[in-house]
């Protein structure tokens, strides 16, 4: 798949079959897309694209927007690698195209900048200022402008559509394998190892506290998490920790922190990556410690089982 920036620039002699969108999280059903836009270009013999968006077109509009991820702009790249869609075109989202109307931005952008001959929209998408057109709009425009205009068929599971917001509400349920099912590959979060209270190691279970530098990632449910841990292009089985600490301390503050099996080495300020294999139980208050102690030993169990089992 080949990059291409349109910052300032425009796509001289293109000639493309593609789709729009921000894609966050390349889903299944981005993916149901994306084979569309495929198939209409081998039948034309044009090659395919997709155009997406580095940042939250709502978070340009709005300052103060924190969006809910499912992955970052390089994680979104990599997942569209996987496509085979031949080229990814990377639009600057600006005040500029948030003001044109659909019709001035299939005419201004898709057409004259990108060069889209056939377009594919999405079966629940909308474009322009204040999404007032609708697909039939598009249809029109398309034909003044010399450009074929194709809905693309929904993708349905279980009786509903896959979507984003569908996958963001899995993972905060704790769904995990639902989730990753429907993200084709397992949900991730990255960050850096800070200090943390080092309680861990006194009662036989050392934990590195992540810091997650993907801050507007979705954080899943709290509670405790069968995960593979990738460290320097190694990856080992662990157990992770997603909560409040009650048993500890009444602080507010959400703790991500992973216990590494077979693992002894200083992780101290460095990276590492936790993907997300299973949800194991919610968050618990204990009365005394010990009862805390009887439970990781017995998550680590489950843990370590559901891993064998994977």
């Amino acid at each position: 798949m080949e990059r291409i920036d349109l910052t300032g620039k425009s796509i001289v002699g293109g000639s493309f079959v593609g789709t729009i969108g921000f894609f966050d999280g390349v889903h299944l059903g981005h993916r149901y897309l994306l084979n569309q836009v495929k198939e209409e270009a081998k039948r034309l013999n044009l090659p395919s694209a997709v155009v997406t968006f580095p940042v939250h077109p709502r978070k340009v509009l709005q300052k103060d927007y924190q969006p809910a991820l499912l992955c970052r702009y390089e994680e979104k790249i990599e997942q569209l690698q996987t496509t085979g869609i031949d080229y990814c075109i990377t639009l600057p989202f600006t005040t500029d195209i948030a003001e044109m109307t659909a019709q001035e931005f299939m005419q201004q952008v898709l057409k004259q900048d990108i060069g889209i001959h056939t377009l594919i929209v999405g079966y629940d998408h909308r474009f322009g200022h204040n999404r007032e057109d609708g697909f039939q709009e598009y249809v029109k425009y398309g034909n003044e402008l010399g450009m074929n205009v194709i809905e693309a068929r929904e993708l349905q599971i279980d009786g509903e559509n896959v979507s984003s917001t569908k996958i963001r509400r899995l993972l905060k349920n704790g769904e995990i394998e639902k989730a990753n099912s429907l993200l084709t590959y397992n949900y991730t979060l990255s960050g850096k190892i800070v200090e943390g209270y080092r309680v861990g190691r006194t009662i036989g279970f050392p934990t590195a506290n992540i810091k997650s530098w993907e801050r507007y990632k979705v954080i899943p449910k709290l509670g405790v998490y069968a995960v593979l841990v990738h460290i320097r292009d190694i990856i080992y089985e662990g157990m992770l920790y997603i909560g409040t600490r009650p048993t500890l301390h009444d602080d507010p503050e959400i703790s991500v922190e992973v216990n590494i099996f077979n693992f002894n080495a200083d992780l101290y300020d460095q990276s590492l990556t936790v993907e997300f294999i299973d949800f194991i139980r919610e968050d618990k208050k204990f009365d005394r410690m010990e009862e805390l102690i009887d439970q990781i030993h017995n998550d680590k169990s489950l843990v370590l089982q559901r891993l064998k089992n994977m």
